[in-house]
């Protein structure tokens, strides 16, 4: 059997599900002025992942890299999302 799709599979819920949590306070803490990170973290790890040998790590690598550059985009549609009330806005922030 082969369950390289499966492991796949799986890492890339639990690192979609691990940004979740990591968007919301990225935005509450910083803003969305962080968004270079994410960019710098993407492009450096979907780069990464093409000359990584082993097809689970650069399968991995690559989820994690084009996660971080999607991260960019739910940065500012979660500053829409507090503007709505739907999440807490930072009183220190504002």
């Amino acid at each position: 059997m082969y369950y390289e799709g499966a492991v796949l599979g799986l890492a890339a819920f639990v690192i979609i599900g691990v940004f979740h949590p990591v968007v919301i306070k990225a935005e509450y803490y910083v803003g969305v002025k962080i968004w270079p990170l994410f960019l710098v973290l993407g492009i450096a790890a979907a780069v990464g992942s093409v000359f990584i040998p082993n097809v689970m790590l650069s399968g991995i690598t690559g989820i994690f890299g084009f996660t971080c550059l999607w991260t960019i985009r739910e940065l500012y549609e979660q500053v829409e999302r507090v503007k709505k009330g739907w999440f807490p806005q930072n009183p220190k922030r504002s």
